[in-house]
């Protein structure tokens, strides 16, 4: 290894090395300021990636834009999780220098997912920061709920990896290598092996499982309501953008396959229609934040559809843009939930002025998941359709837009609740709020109008790490 490679591999080596020295200092000096050195980690590894644009391929791994793009993205969303965990915990009862260092593990896991260049790296990587979820959503011993979601993330989860792993093994024993460059088909090539396809029919299902696409998704509900709040906030947008990043590496291994298209098409529809149908019946706000977040998958397995045609970069612009809206929205409710959270819509009625800052973060979260300008989550959905209609896939769009429609109704019934409806009994005035609480909801929400209002930056980016 040279000292470029070493350059460009410091961000991963920052949030490694600083997961183990947080678990150390933590066992040293218990409770002395482990969620500042885990955000002081990940914003040294975030400025690393920043300034020092440094590329290197190694065995499994390749620094590249690709991934530095996507390192970003995961760093800041680690940030604002670990500036609303800090506080949520403390008054739950949470402590322990476990949380941080975990966090902190699976974002280099993530990172690690997104730069991966072999499948065997991709596979560790991917359940490596599927098993730090295991552990952070079942973090709160003393819930039956939380308990309860770990248990059936990790059955849906030692299931999904099973065959994710059986996927990898087919591809290899038709090729007999692993790594993605000499496993794409080439064009002109002879016909791909029947091996080949249920191996990458394996693969695709895995994935599906991490990112709550049909059928894979009935585990997200349970396992989004059951763990704390800010866990949910990361597990719906960071590992959710691991995973795309996963999927896009992996789209080159489906060319030349016309049956890839119908089984994207298809997990795209059944995902955006089941997703929001259950959605509209939901009395609990993350569980229908939950429902919503499949429904959002759906979307971008809707541009996947059209990947030639501009589809990779909206579903990466899509799954940044919703990124900002669920830090959002699960990060107004980690702010609104005191020792016992608030999961009820109804516990929601006037709290928009009891606690304004909070309340504006939720409202706008909202709009943007439900496409409503100027919010970035119009500007999203705007991106993937145009790029279905580019591609040919009329019916799809249309089903997209209709179900973007019946989305609005219970989006907006939260927003209705917070600000329209008398709350039953006396609304306290809010307990002030930390300056982390007040960083961690105005950067999304601000993230959230500014890309609604002024997206070209990111598309322009997009256009140079997805060519």
């Amino acid at each position: 290894m040279t000292s470029g490679d070493m350059m460009a591999l410091m961000p991963l080596m920052i949030l490694a090395g600083g997961s183990v020295l947080v678990l150390l200092a933590g066992a040293i000096r218990p409770g002395y300021y482990l969620y500042e050195a885990a955000i002081a980690f990940v914003a040294g590894a975030l400025f690393w990636t920043v300034a020092v644009p440094a590329e290197a391929t190694l065995p499994g791994l390749a620094m590249t834009p690709f991934a530095r793009f996507f390192a970003v993205f995961l760093d800041l969303a680690g940030i604002v999780a670990l500036l609303l965990s800090a506080a949520y915990n403390r008054r739950r009862g949470i402590v322990g220098e476990e949380f941080p260092a975990t966090l902190l593990f699976a974002l280099a896991a993530m990172g690690a997912a997104c730069a991966a260049t072999d499948l065997l790296m991709l596979f560790l990587a991917l359940e490596s920061f599927t098993f730090a979820f295991y552990i952070l959503v079942a973090i709160e011993r003393n819930s039956a709920r939380g308990g309860e979601a770990g248990l059936k993330y990790l059955l849906n989860g030692t299931l999904s990896a099973a065959i994710l792993a059986m996927g990898i093994a087919l591809l290899y024993a038709d090729r007999g290598t692993l790594r993605l460059a000499e496993l794409v088909p080439q064009p002109g090539g002879p016909a791909l092996e029947p091996l080949f396809l249920v191996g990458v029919c394996l693969i695709l299902l895995g994935l599906a499982f991490k990112l709550s696409l049909v059928p894979a998704h009935l585990w997200t509900a349970d396992v989004y309501q059951g763990a704390p709040a800010p866990v949910t906030a990361l597990l719906s947008t960071a590992s959710k953008g691991a995973s795309l990043a996963a999927l896009l590496l992996l789209l080159p291994l489906l060319a030349g396959w016309q049956g890839s298209h119908a089984i994207l098409w298809w997990l795209a529809l059944l995902t955006m229609v089941s997703g929001n149908l259950a959605a509209l019946v939901q009395g609990s706000i993350k569980r229908m934040l939950a429902w919503s977040s499949v429904a959002q998958m759906g979307y971008a397995a809707l541009a996947l559809v059209v990947a030639p045609y501009g589809g990779a970069r909206a579903a990466a612009f899509y799954v940044v843009v919703y990124a900002a809206a669920g830090l959002a929205t699960f990060g107004a409710v980690a702010v609104l939930s005191d020792e016992v959270e608030r999961d009820g819509i109804e516990e929601y009625r006037g709290r928009g002025y009891a606690n304004p800052l909070a309340g504006a973060a939720l409202a706008v979260g909202l709009f943007s998941l439900a496409g409503i300008p100027p919010a970035a989550g119009f500007m999203g959905k705007f991106a993937v359709f145009a790029a279905a209609l580019r591609g040919g896939e009329t019916t799809l769009a249309v089903a997209g837009i209709l179900t973007a429609l019946v989305s609005v109704f219970f989006y907006l019934k939260v927003v209705v609740a917070l600000y329209m409806r008398p709350a039953e009994g006396e609304v306290t005035n809010a307990r002030p709020l930390l300056i982390s609480e007040i960083i961690a909801l105005a950067v999304p929400m601000a993230a959230t109008l500014f890309l609604g209002v002024y997206p070209a930056p990111l598309l322009d980016l997009l256009m140079r790490v997805l060519p």
